[in-house]
C-alpha cells in the first residue's frame, strides 16, 4: 500500500509544498490552509512554500489545471521539496496524475489526517481504528498506480487462478484485512457496551468532553479530575478515550467524565466510521461538555464542525454545556464580564456557557457548579440550543455575537 502518501516519518522532516484551491465564496479558505500547515507540522513535516489557486471547479486530470501544476513543479524544484500536500480531497486519478507530473509524492488532507492518527494511536483499539480507516482509504487508491500491478499471475499452486492481475490480488488482500479488523473492532464495541451498561447500572452520570482539536479538552480533563492524560499544543494530541470519576462537592456525588478524540473540518467520513466504538462514548453520554477555544477567531466555524460530526454519530440529541476555554489567552478587552452566561445562537435560542482557563484554573469552580446542577436535574434543564436545525446558520454568525 506504499506510495500513495507522503512519507511523514522520515528524518529529517520532509520539506513539503502546501496547495489550496479556492472553489467558491468561502470565508474559511485561508483558515483552512493555515490549518493544513498545522497538520503538516503536527505530522513532522516542514512546510516550505504555499500556493493558492482559484477555480470554479476542479480540473478532472490535475485538479489545479496544467498551468498551476507547472508552477507547483517549479516551486518543488526550487525549494527541494519532498512532497506536495493538497488541502482538498483528490481523486485517485488526480493524485496519480499529479505524482507523475510533479515527480514527488502527493497527499491530500484526508491522507495527512490519517497519517497523524496512525502516528498518535497508542491503544490496541486506537491502532485498529486507524488501520481500518487507512485500509479503506488505500482500497480506493488501487488504480494501476505501479507497473507491477499490470503483471498477470497464474499457473499451478497460485491462489489467484490464471490471468488474475496483481491489482486484483492487492484488492483482495486489503478486503480480507478489512474484514478481520472490522470483526476485531466489533468485539471492542461489545466490550465498551458492556462497560457502559455497567456504569448505567451503577447510576453513574456520564459526561463526555467533545470539541474541535486543540481546543484544550485534555488540559481541561486533567484540571477537573487531577489526571495526567497527555496534553499538548498540537492537533490531535489525544486519540484514545480516557474515563475517570469526577467528584462534585456541590452535588455530594461522583460523575463519570470521558475525554474523547477531537474533531476537525473535513474529518474523513471513513475515520468517523472507524472510530465509532470510541465516539459512542459521546453518543451515549448524559451530558456533553462542548469545549471551544475562546481565543480562536474561527471559533464559530469550529463549533459548527463539531456539531456536524455529533449529528453524524447520532450525538446531536445529547444535552450540551458550552465551555469556552483558554480565556487566559484573550486580550483584556475581550475578557468575559461574567464567567457564566447564556450563549445565543443565530437561531435565537440560548444555552448555558461557562468561561474557563484549564491552565490558570479560572472558572473551574463555576463549571463544576453547572455540572452538578445538570447531574442533579439529569441534564433536563439544559436548553438544546445548539441541537436546533437553525444552528446551521451559526456557520455565518458574526464572531462578535458570541464574544464575552
Amino acid at each position: 500500500m506504499g506510495g500513495f502518501r507522503v512519507d511523514l516519518t522520515a528524518e529529517p522532516a520532509n520539506r513539503v509544498v502546501l496547495v489550496g484551491v479556492d472553489l467558491g465564496p468561502d470565508s474559511t479558505f485561508e483558515a483552512s490552509l493555515d490549518e493544513l500547515a498545522q497538520l503538516a507540522e503536527s505530522a513532522g513535516d516542514r512546510p516550505v512554500a504555499r500556493l493558492t489557486a482559484r477555480r470554479r471547479s476542479p480540473d478532472p486530470a490535475l485538479f489545479v489545471g496544467s498551468g498551476k501544476a507547472e508552477e507547483i513543479k517549479a516551486v518543488v524544484a526550487e525549494q527541494g521539496a519532498h512532497g506536495v500536500l493538497f488541502d482538498q480531497a483528490l481523486s485517485p486519478a488526480q493524485q496519480r496524475n499529479l505524482e507523475r507530473f510533479l515527480a514527488v509524492p502527493v497527499a491530500d488532507r484526508t491522507a495527512l489526517i490519517l497519517e497523524i492518527f496512525a502516528q498518535r494511536a497508542k491503544s490496541h483499539e486506537g491502532k485498529l481504528q486507524v488501520e481500518l480507516a487507512r485500509l479503506q482509504y488505500a482500497s480506493t487508491r488501487l488504480v494501476r498506480r505501479w507497473s507491477h500491478l499490470e503483471r498477470q499471475q497464474g499457473g499451478i499452486g497460485t491462489r489467484s487462478g490464471p490471468g488474475e492481475t496483481q491489482i486484483e490480488l492487492d484488492r483482495r488482500m486489503i478486503g480480507e484485512r478489512i474484514k478481520t479488523v472490522t470483526a476485531r473492532l466489533e468485539k471492542v464495541k461489545r466490550q465498551r457496551g458492556t462497560q457502559r451498561r455497567s456504569r448505567e447500572r451503577s447510576g453513574a452520570f456520564q459526561i463526555s468532553l467533545v470539541g474541535y482539536t486543540n481546543a484544550g479538552k485534555s488540559s481541561l480533563f486533567n484540571a477537573l479530575v487531577k489526571a495526567r492524560t497527555y496534553a499538548a499544543d498540537q492537533l490531535f494530541a489525544t486519540l484514545d478515550t480516557t474515563t475517570r470519576c469526577l467528584w462534585l462537592e456541590q452535588a455530594g456525588r461522583s460523575v463519570s467524565l470521558s475525554d474523547t478524540v477531537g474533531f476537525i473540518r473535513d474529518l474523513p467520513h471513513k475515520l468517523v466510521e472507524a472510530f465509532e466504538a470510541t465516539l459512542l462514548e459521546a453518543a451515549e453520554a448524559d451530558l456533553l461538555l462542548h469545549v471551544v477555544d475562546a481565543a480562536n477567531p474561527q471559533a464559530a466555524e469550529q463549533m459548527h464542525e463539531v456539531q456536524r460530526v455529533l449529528t453524524e454519530i447520532g450525538a446531536d440529541a445529547v444535552p450540551q454545556l458550552m465551555v469556552f476555554n483558554k480565556i487566559d489567552a484573550l486580550e483584556l478587552t475581550r475578557q468575559p464580564r461574567q464567567l457564566v452566561d447564556k450563549l445565543e445562537s443565530a437561531g435565537g435560542l440560548r444555552s448555558t456557557r461557562v468561561f474557563v482557563s484549564a491552565v490558570s484554573g479560572q472558572g473551574l469552580d463555576e463549571l463544576r457548579e453547572q455540572i452538578a446542577q445538570a447531574a442533579a436535574a439529569g441534564a433536563r434543564l439544559l436548553p438544546p440550543a445548539l441541537r436546533d436545525p437553525r444552528f446551521e446558520s451559526a456557520r455565518s454568525t458574526d464572531w462578535s455575537t458570541i464574544q464575552p
